[in-house]
């Protein structure tokens, strides 16, 4: 297979995975949690992902397997049909859960500007458009994904530094006023909620994995993978860092937790006017437009490896010039489905759950076959001890704020066991 894959390219496709649409939403959510401490709580987020990076890292390199997720944790526990049937279902409905939400956030933002913008069935068919040009450009090459992707990516990284820089510069908070209002809200905020702001905010760091996906067509996986996904890693959290820092330092908190989902659009309208929304907007596409494709491209092969193995319909696994074509177009329907019944937000919160949830599980792998990964027991423990705690404080606050969407995430857990169990049961008895 052709190698067309470099460290600039899968640099970009996990930094295009991390930065969707997280940061556009979870901002507003943050500073209603923790204040103007936000910006802190959502960088101690890129701790949690790297507690989950570095099995993923490990056993990468190790397996070198396009599968990733679900072939680490199948690979290392063989002999159990049911563990390699649940964690493939849950992880792919995972990714189409985002890529679902990513093209819902770039049609919002997309029409923001107008004033037919709120129609939902606008916004609706516009999401669904999106999804399905991305679809006609992972069928139509690997390397001329890879090359938008870097575009798209690197675009949008510039865009959202210069937002960040705009805000801190037209913003009317001093530092000495923001230090005050810093320890302020640091003396009636307790340690649980910056926690679990962070434990939240994972779901914005998601998409780092998908550079082990491309693993058949990367040059040099041993050095390329570890290197892209902890670059990747830094990358997000301190562009993630400096633009919520010019965001409370420029929008009132008051703002940020009234427009929350567009809080810097709506910030940056008030204090630079329709050019600052504007290019905030264009960040806003930049940016799920890349979660889009880079989310479609792993995923699917994923997809494609669950489905060789007999844990999904085994047309999905099925090739052309070695690009999962069903396996595409099969998430794409999905997340078409999604976009059209609704409920994005409820996904969304499986999501987040789900992807902390499976990288407790690679943990564990990784923890279990040490010797061969060479991996360190140490921090691996330390890795899965603070990816449990992530775990819980998350359900923790879907217990007290949301009690409804935990009441359905366990519905849905429960409809996709049912998938996965029967799968497993079928290939136990063939």
């Amino acid at each position: 297979m052709e190698k067309n894959l470099a460290f600039k390219e899968l640099l970009a496709i996990a930094v295009g995975g991390m930065v969707g649409g997280g940061i556009f939403t979870i901002l507003g959510i943050a500073v209603a949690m923790v204040g103007v401490l936000a910006p802190f709580a959502i960088a101690f987020g890129g701790v949690i992902a790297f507690f989950a990076a570095y099995s993923y890292v490990k056993l990468g390199v190790y397996y070198k397997d396009e599968g990733a997720t679900y072939a680490f944790f199948k690979r290392t526990y063989p002999q159990s049909h049911l563990a390699a049937s649940f964690i493939g279902w849950y992880t792919i409905f995972g990714y189409i859960s985002t890529l679902a939400l990513y093209a819902y956030t770039f049609a919002s933002y997309s029409l923001s500007s107008f004033d037919i913008g709120h129609s939902v069935w606008l916004q609706k068919s516009l999401a669904v458009g999106i999804i399905w040009l991305f679809t006609a450009i992972n069928l139509w090459s690997v390397k001329g994904m890879g090359k938008l992707e870097d575009i798209m990516v690197y675009s949008k990284l510039l865009i959202l530094l210069v937002i960040s820089l705009a805000l801190g510069y037209y913003g009317e908070t001093d530092f000495s006023t923001f230090f005050e209002t810093m320890h302020v809200d640091f003396q009636h905020t307790t340690m649980l909620s910056l926690m679990i702001v962070s434990s939240v905010t994972f779901v914005a760091y998601e998409g780092f994995q998908l550079v082990i996906n491309a693993v058949n067509e990367m040059e040099m996986p041993e050095k390329n993978i570890p290197k892209a996904i902890y670059s990747a890693i830094f990358l997000v959290a301190l562009f993630y860092f400096i633009i919520a820092m010019g965001a409370v330092l420029a929008i009132p908190t008051q703002e940020l937790i009234a427009n929350k989902e567009d809080a810097l659009a709506a910030g940056a309208y008030n204090i630079m006017g329709v050019w600052g929304k504007n290019f905030v907007i264009l960040g806003a596409v930049l940016a799920t437009s890349s979660a889009i494709s880079g989310t479609m491209f792993g995923s699917s092969r994923q997809m494609a490896r669950i489905a060789e193995d007999g844990y999904l319909p085994h047309k999905l696994s099925k090739r052309k010039n070695h690009i999962p074509t069903y396996a595409i177009v099969a998430m794409s329907l999905t997340a078409t489905c999604l976009v059209l019944i609704g409920g994005l937000e409820l996904i969304l919160e499986f999501g987040s759950i789900t992807f902390l949830l499976v990288s407790l599980l690679m943990s564990i792998a990784n923890f279990h076959i040490r010797d061969k990964t060479n991996a360190s027991s140490l921090f691996t423990l330390i890795s899965m001890f603070g990816l449990f705690v992530g775990t819980v404080l998350i359900l923790y606050y879907e217990f007290q704020t949301k009690p409804e969407q935990l009441l359905f995430i366990v519905l849905l857990y429960f409809l996709l066991s049912l998938g996965a169990w029967s799968y497993a049961k079928i290939q136990k008895a063939s």
